[in-house]
């Protein structure tokens, strides 16, 4: 499953992310991680220490190397200089399998160890003082997405996005890549207002959106996240001594966190669990089209020099039964 987690920037996003994923672990399951934020904190939610993230890959640093591998031997696409971070797959292309070893892992995933497991970690990397001025944070997000739409993935197979904050999502088709996004939202007028934007801008899409309140201190704050979200309130997550300690870089045993927090944990897996069976690959390479013919008219043709709308595989679909392209 590929599950996105969005919120405005302070909402916990990334420390519930974490949690997911350290959960997602413990049960045994393959989980590919992406940091796709501009403030790249997963890692460190995730344990490892400053040094450590900060010497994580970049995926951006590799698109050459992601796009040269992922068009393989599709003969709709002349070279990887013509490939734009919304270039579907067809014919002739490489996929991405969760469980499998590949030169894009190779180069950008990381094994990060946690109780239970080994999860892959993958970043976009930071925004640098060379891109001030001069670059979209977006043309790093570009790396996700292309991989995103390269990318078939299974039962039981996680892949779990920690997202830009607020609605800088929208930017591209990559907030439509997710069969489940969690929103992540505290019980303010800002926490909803995030959530009603990003219902509004995804409703078109038949994006799957479930709000996770955060900070939720007692039942006037319960009260106010029902009130504004409705039916799309999955689960709450209030005060944790845990998240605390891990906040101070001295995370305690993973099976000592709260109770109430274990379960709000399971109510996410099982929420995405669900979601498989709704699973519509036909639409889903419709959206990835449309979003790659959009960006074609508007720039990428004029960018590239190459006509991109000839990329399109018209009979093409991407799903658990096509075969990619041989890796060798």
């Amino acid at each position: 499953m590929k599950i996105a987690f969005v919120g405005k920037g302070g909402s916990g996003k990334t420390t519930l992310s974490s949690l997911f994923i350290r959960h997602l672990a413990t049960t045994g399951a393959p989980v590919v991680a992406i940091d796709a934020d501009i403030n790249q904190h997963l890692g460190t939610a995730l344990g490892l220490d400053e040094a450590e993230a900060a010497a994580l890959p970049a995926m951006g640093e590799h698109l050459p190397l992601i796009k040269d591998y992922l068009r393989g031997d599709n003969p709709r696409i002349a070279s990887a200089e013509t490939m734009i971070k919304t270039t579907p797959p067809g014919e002739g292309s490489r996929l991405l399998r969760v469980r499998e070893d590949n030169p894009v892992y190779d180069a950008c995933a990381r094994p990060v160890e946690l109780e239970g497991g080994t999860v892959r970690l993958m970043v976009t990397g930071p925004f640098t003082d060379d891109d001030l001025g001069v670059a979209c944070y977006h043309s790093k997000t570009g790396a996700v997405e292309l991989c995103l739409n390269h990318l078939v993935d299974g039962r039981d197979e996680y892949v779990v996005v920690d997202m830009t904050a607020g609605s800088d999502s929208f930017a591209s088709g990559m907030f439509t890549r997710f069969d489940l996004t969690f929103l992540v939202a505290e019980p303010t007028r800002r926490g909803v207002s995030v959530y009603r934007q990003y219902k509004e801008y995804a409703a078109d899409y038949g994006v799957a959106l479930k709000v996770v309140g955060n900070k939720v201190h007692g039942p006037d704050d319960l009260d106010f996240l029902r009130a504004e979200v409705g039916e799309d309130l999955l689960v709450t997550v209030g005060h944790s001594d845990w998240v605390r300690a891990l906040e101070k870089g001295r995370p305690p045993r993973f099976g000592t966190l709260e109770e109430a927090n274990r379960q709000a944990l399971h109510t996410l897996q099982a929420a995405a669990d669900a979601t498989y069976e709704l699973r519509d690959w036909e639409r889903y390479t419709r959206q990835m089209v449309h979003f790659h013919l959009k960006n074609a008219r508007s720039w990428g043709n004029e960018r590239t020099g190459a006509d991109l709308e000839g990329q399109v595989d018209p009979g093409f679909v991407l799903g658990e039964g096509v075969v990619a392209a041989a890796t060798a």
